[in-house]
């Protein structure tokens, strides 16, 4: 399936100013993609870079201010250089002249924390080699061989730490796995109910559709394209009937009425909540949209900034259909892109995260830790659409029949 930036590895460079960071990046991309200078912070804040990693693909790496950064526009941009970690998939610690220390401690303990796998470089060998002692230190204490290396020497070989990196990613952050491939055959029709309303962008699919499409034809299937209304006059030509039928969430209604039941039916929310989202935690945190009570404050997360409709998805029509579901008086904040979420995650009865088509697996996952850590259920816009709707055990179905320890749900 073709790559955007919110399938891409994402890989984050982190260490002091004046490091050597945006030399590895230019090195590794073999270009000059990033400012190089002799004064210290250079970079300011996280900037993501686009490139290709020999053996991995399509990688995106984010160059990040200095983690020794100083006054309050530092510690300000040292925090954005930690929240970063949150959003990668692998790190890269970069020090020098052996000096090793609580800068270093402290992204150390954040990428644990946040479960990233990184690799420990000690750059500008050329000026110091890496110290024996030091380096049996760091590998008793975090496991991991620090690599010796020079940005501008020739000895040292950009091939081997490409290899190192490939070696330390984990290949679920760049092998991609299917959409839905494992619940179709070659040759079967699939039927996308796509709504062409307010919200639909001028002259294009929304990208959860665009990627359904093309991850049928990776799949040697066949995929059919109408609006809502055409649904019932089109089931009646088909022949062979549709394998699988994806609705727009916003149309579920609609879709389960008009899909026979014996046909799988699911829709684009909830074919993403199972490829990037946290599944698992969806299928059990999703049933407590039944148990809300009046005053209860609901977190709706966007990962993506948009133009707000009258009939917005998640600011609007949610809000009505879980107020009209429960029948109690609830309240909502709605929290765009990655920003932080305001308050306490306590606070909050339950957390809608959408689709995540424009984030990446690892940034869904560390945006929903802390709900998940303090046990608040979590939730996605399609499966919670579904279960209001009272079609969410037919819209899981296709699913949780192929996943472990979910057979349950249903």
């Amino acid at each position: 399936m073709a790559m955007g930036k919110e399938s891409k590895p994402h890989i984050g460079i982190f260490g002091r100013r004046n490091n050597g960071k945006s030399s590895l990046i230019n090195l590794l991309s073999g270009q000059d993609l990033a400012i190089v200078s002799d004064i210290a912070g250079t970079t300011t804040d996280p900037v993501k870079k686009s490139m290709e990693i020999p053996g991995v693909g399509p990688v995106v790496i984010i160059d990040t201010a200095g983690i020794d950064d100083v006054g309050e526009l530092g510690l300000k941009r040292i925090k954005k250089s930690i929240d970063t970690i949150k959003t990668i998939d692998f790190g890269l610690l970069i020090f020098t002249e052996n000096n090793f220390g609580e800068p270093e401690e402290k992204i150390i303990a954040e990428f644990k924390k946040n479960d990233v796998p990184f690799l420990l470089i000690h750059n500008k060998a050329d000026i110091s080699i890496l110290n024996y002692d030091l380096a049996e230190q760091l590998k008793l204490e975090y496991n991991i061989e620090p690599f010796n290396f020079s940005t501008i020497d020739n000895n040292y070989s950009a091939d081997l730490l490409i290899s190192a990196i490939k070696k330390g990613i984990p290949e679920t952050a760049y092998l991609s796995k299917s959409l839905v491939g494992d619940i179709i055959s070659a040759g079967d029709l699939v039927l996308l109910i796509t709504p062409i309303d307010a919200e639909a962008p001028e002259g294009r699919l929304i990208l959860p559709q665009v990627q359904a499409i093309r991850d049928i034809l990776d799949n040697d299937a066949v995929a059919i394209v109408c609006k809502e209304r055409e649904v019932d006059s089109l089931l009646k030509k088909l022949s062979p009937e549709p394998s699988l039928v994806i609705c727009d969430s916003q149309v579920f209604l609609k879709a389960g009425a008009s899909v026979p039941n014996h046909i799988p039916l699911t829709s684009f929310s909830t074919v993403l909540a199972r490829y990037k989202g946290d599944f698992q935690n969806y299928l059990k945190g999703t049933p407590h949209l039944s148990e809300l009570n009046d005053g209860d404050k609901i977190l709706i997360l966007e990962s993506c900034t948009h133009q707000v409709s009258c009939d917005d998805i998640g600011r609007v029509k949610i809000p009505r259909w879980l107020t009209n579901f429960t029948g109690k008086q609830l309240s909502f904040e709605i929290v765009s892109g990655l920003n932080n979420i305001p308050g306490k995650i306590t606070d909050y009865a339950i957390i809608i995260q959408c689709g995540g088509c424009m984030i990446t697996r690892k940034q869904i996952i560390n945006r929903l830790k802390p709900a998940i850590d303090a046990g608040i259920p979590v939730t996605n816009y399609g499966m919670a659409i579904a279960y209001m709707h009272g079609i969410y055990h037919r819209a899981i179905a296709p699913f949780v029949k192929t996943e472990k320890n979910t057979l349950d749900y249903l």
